[in-house]
């Protein structure tokens, strides 16, 4: 099996799948039944795709979504995306270079074939948590609708999240795994009839006589005219432009999950995140199960914008966190060898003198999340009765997203007139809670009991969350159930006169691992400790002696495992037990699983020297070059594309368009003054061919 490939993980099965033989410059490799070529790819060991013609810079994956053309190769000579496109057998695969000549597909136009078309009282654009959510809904009412997703399976990002979700137990399986959610809620529409889905199927239009295209599994073009358009879309990354921000390693928290998550390929051995949303915080924890040393964690902002409970998880399993700090530039030839970071000031601009460099393979840039919405606007401008749902509609958690899919399915039902679209008005307010942003931060309230057994909870800020509360058998954990964003609070006797047993089920049911238990009744000086990992159970056993810290991440001392446990109960979460002084006991909030060399700054700071920030990464246009006509008086960025070509690629604008904006705001030019890009009538693009109804297995030439 290649190095490449995860053949253990603590919560993923292994891949039993059948091998598949393909080419990559002529040289036979392996891949997986099922695996798109870009992780094929990978797990063998390639990351770069090609190089662009314009400078031969090297080109490798970026999105992993179909968002960009960064990924494009040459399969069996037709130029596609390798992270949508499966791998056959015996497939050729050779890399984009330059412009390639391509296959003509005959020397006259074909005939046009009829496109078919279809009419259906509801489509629903995207098989995510909100899509399945709401086809879920419309479906038990029998409403027939069309699901449509451009992946070979649903669950959209559902399907990269081992972790346990935050949210509301009884709204949205708070405390159940993001893997486990995609396969509940595919099961609810699958049993249902009126449900049609489309799957490697991708919209590509909306057009003025209300109708969207649809390129249907790939390759039959289809017109669907639906009564209501539900766009459940979901969204796409926010990049950045510094030095060095196209080579082969730097690329979005999604595609990095999906090399890990969806398909155990191990794509680095040397991780670094910039970007501390819940996004780059949990890519950081997955990176750790995974086996990839994470080597820091960069965030402009003076404190991390995501969940403190995840924030916490990660600086105390050893991952150092620089607050108030950005990435200036990426080193390498032709791949990432090294980042260097550097202080920002309360304008967020670098301190010099501050700059550090860290040896690393791989940059994860996890700075923020744009709707995918260009369907609902089109839709709402020719005048269709058009909803959206979950990050489309608005950027929030999964958990968000399954509970506004939910909302969205019965809002659908109404304005189709089913009597029974009405929402119950307390699912808005359970949604607003699920929206909502991490609150105030209480800080930490240890207890003062030294007997007995009892939990210590090291989650401080007010975020949607109450699994704690659903799994204390004996009801000691408390939530005020009209706001699931308050601090869990915990009684020594329950409603019913028990008190703690030492069960450990609140401990590993705890989506942030953020429950310790302590135990005193054996040895009051050296209590018990039982704290969460999420790792594999033969890295840690009986007799070994581990490192604790606190909630922020702090050493505390070296201490002794007692106890595994490992039951199924559990889920996939063990338990471990230590023997600590007690003047630490409550104090250890988890197991460092990182030693601190990995973390290790080099000697001198080695930036990139040369100014080839990318805004454009079709056209490989510099951020200088915009700069420059911007300040020559530049304002209409349609002129800009003229100019430069950029926003003219496979991508569309999606990626630079928002760059380009930010440049503008950086120049101090004001928004009103700015024309935006005009927007490709098609948002997604595909081959000219399909229209003439070319689908596969026609004949080139």
């Amino acid at each position: 099996m290649s190095t490449y490939r995860i053949d253990q993980h603590p919560i993923l099965p292994s891949a039993h799948r059948e091998p598949v033989s393909f080419y990559w410059q002529g040289e036979e490799l392996q891949a997986l039944q099922g695996e798109t070529i870009s992780s094929a790819l990978f797990a063998n060991g390639i990351r770069t795709f090609g190089h662009h013609h314009k400078d031969g810079a090297p080109q490798g994956i970026f999105c992993a979504n179909g968002q960009c053309a960064q990924c494009l190769v040459l399969a069996d000579g037709m130029p596609v995306k390798s992270c949508m496109e499966l791998v056959r057998q015996n497939m050729h695969v050779a890399p984009a270079d330059g412009l390639p000549e391509l296959p003509r597909y005959c020397t006259q136009a074909p005939a046009k074939a009829p496109t078919p078309e279809l009419e259906i009282p509801v489509l629903i654009i995207g098989g995510g948590p909100s899509g399945l959510a709401a086809a879920a809904q419309l479906g038990r009412l029998g409403i027939r609708c069309v699901l449509v997703d451009d992946k070979h399976r649903l669950g959209g990002k559902l399907v990269l999240q081992t972790h346990r979700f935050f949210g509301s137990t009884n709204a949205v399986w708070a405390g159940t795994r993001g893997i486990d959610i995609a396969t509940k809620l595919e099961q609810q529409v699958r049993e249902q009839p009126a449900v049609e889905i489309w799957l490697n199927s991708t919209a590509v239009a909306v057009f003025s006589d209300r109708k969207v295209g649809i390129l249907k599994e790939g390759h039959q073009y289809m017109l669907v005219k639906p009564q209501v358009l539900l766009v459940a879309t979901g969204a796409r990354e926010k990049t950045l432009t510094f030095r060095g921000n196209t080579l082969p390693g730097v690329y979005g928290a999604g595609a990095f999950q999906t090399l890990v998550n969806r398909d155990l390929v191990r794509p680095t051995q040397r991780l670094f995140i910039v970007g501390g949303g819940n996004v780059g915080l949990i890519a950081g924890y997955h990176a750790l199960q995974a086996g990839i040393d994470v080597v820091g964690l960069v965030e402009a902002a003076p404190e991390c914008g995501g969940y403190k409970v995840h924030k916490d998880k990660l600086a105390r399993m050893g991952v150092p966190i620089y607050t108030s700090h950005t990435i200036l530039s990426a080193k390498g030839t032709d791949a990432v060898e090294s980042v260097t970071v550097a202080r920002v000031d309360e304008k967020f601009r670098p301190v010099p003198g501050t700059e550090r460099s860290f040896a690393c393979d791989t940059i994860l840039i996890a700075v923020g999340l744009d709707p995918v919405n260009e369907f609902y606007l089109k839709a709402k401008e020719f005048g269709m009765t058009v909803f959206a749902a979950g990050d489309a509609e608005e950027i929030a958690e999964a958990s968000a997203a399954i509970f506004s899919g939910k909302i969205s399915g019965l809002e659908v039902a109404k304005a189709l007139g089913y009597a029974a679209g009405e929402v119950p008005g307390d699912w808005y307010r359970m949604s607003e809670i699920l929206k909502s942003r991490p609150g105030r931060n209480f800080g930490e309230q240890i207890p003062d009991w030294e007997q007995g057994v009892f939990p210590v909870f090291h989650c401080t800020q007010e975020i949607p969350c109450n699994p704690c509360t659903s799994a204390c058998p004996n009801g000691l954990i408390s939530i005020d159930e009209s706001d699931i964003r308050m601090v869990p609070a915990f009684s020594q006797t329950g409603p019913t006169g028990k008190s703690c047993g030492g069960c450990e089920k609140c401990v590993t049911t705890c989506p942030g691992l953020a429950i310790t238990m302590v135990d005193y009744r054996k040895d009051p000086d050296f209590p018990e400790v039982t704290a969460s990992y999420e790792f594999l159970k033969d890295n840690i056993r009986v007799g070994d002696i581990v490192t604790v810290l606190d909630t922020e991440g702090k050493e505390l001392c070296d201490v002794p495992v007692t106890a595994v446990r490992a039951l199924k109960a559990y889920d996939r979460t063990i338990a471990v037990r230590m023997k600590a002084p007690k003047a630490f006991a409550k104090r250890i909030a988890g197991i460092r699983v990182q030693k601190p060399e990995v973390t290790s700054a080099l000697e001198q700071s080695v930036a990139r020297m040369e100014d080839d920030a990318i805004v454009c990464r079709c056209g490989r246009v510099t951020a200088g070059e915009i700069r420059a006509l911007i300040r020559e008086g530049y304002r209409d960025i349609n002129q800009l594309k003229v100019v430069t070509r950029s926003t003219m690629g496979a991508c569309g604008g999606k990626n630079c368009g928002p760059l380009i904006m930010r440049l503008f705001r950086e120049e101090g030019v004001p928004m009103s003054e700015v024309v935006p890009n005009v927007p490709r009538p098609l948002f997604v693009e595909i081959p000219l061919g399909v229209f003439a109804g070319m689908g596969e297995g026609d004949d080139h030439e």
